[in-house]
């Protein structure tokens, strides 16, 4: 038994963080957290000094679970801490989950992406992993706010890029898109505000 559970130690935490973040997502989604700006600000605030711990893992599990729209919770990220807290809480979560659906891609499989995204999507996206420009084309995927990162990040736990490179490209072609995305989207919301 102590040899089952040190051969597969990795894959049991995986099991236990995806079984956990999938409960959370699921919850948050029921409670109606993500419905409004208020209700997320009210539910993030209400933990105090805990509130961009709970901000982040909110974020970490969205990225996992992507049952709702990425971008709404790095706005709500702008709004609630403002655009420099915002940005690097929303950076640290980002990048956290990325690296963590990874790792869960390449224990889980094909399986796992199928599972969350659909054979419609997969089989969209499948050949490009064989293909040799596949990291200049995840590089610049991750670069531009509008690919669909959470799908990629999974699908790239698929192919043979190692995790050194791959959040190498994480850690380095985040910072613009996310800066893009939620300070693009902050403003908007802004100018929308001043003409009601």
């Amino acid at each position: 038994m102590k040899q089952f559970f040190k051969k597969n130690l990795y894959n049991i935490i995986a099991v236990i963080v995806l079984l956990i973040l999938t409960v959370l997502g699921y919850l948050g989604y029921k409670e109606g957290l993500f419905n409004s700006i208020d209700t997320f600000r009210d539910f993030i605030l209400s933990y105090g000094a805990w509130a961009n711990i709970i901000f982040m893992l909110v974020q970490v599990t969205q990225i996992v679970v992507p049952i709702i729209p990425g971008g709404l919770t790095t706005i709500f990220g702008v709004v609630i801490f403002g655009p420099l807290w915002g940005f690097i809480y929303n950076y640290i979560s980002i990048c956290f989950g990325s690296m963590l659906v990874f790792f869960i891609s390449r224990t889980f499989g094909k399986s796992i992406v199928l599972n969350l995204f659909g054979e419609d999507t997969f089989d969209k996206y499948k050949h490009k992993i064989k293909d040799k420009t596949y990291e200049k084309f995840f590089a610049w995927a991750i670069l531009l706010p509008v690919a669909p990162d959470d799908f990629l990040c999974y699908l790239t736990g698929l192919s043979d890029m190692s995790f050194k490179k791959f959040s190498t490209i994480i850690l380095l072609c985040k910072p613009p898109s996310i800066f893009l995305y939620s300070m693009g989207w902050a403003m908007g919301l802004e100018w929308i505000v001043n003409k009601i």
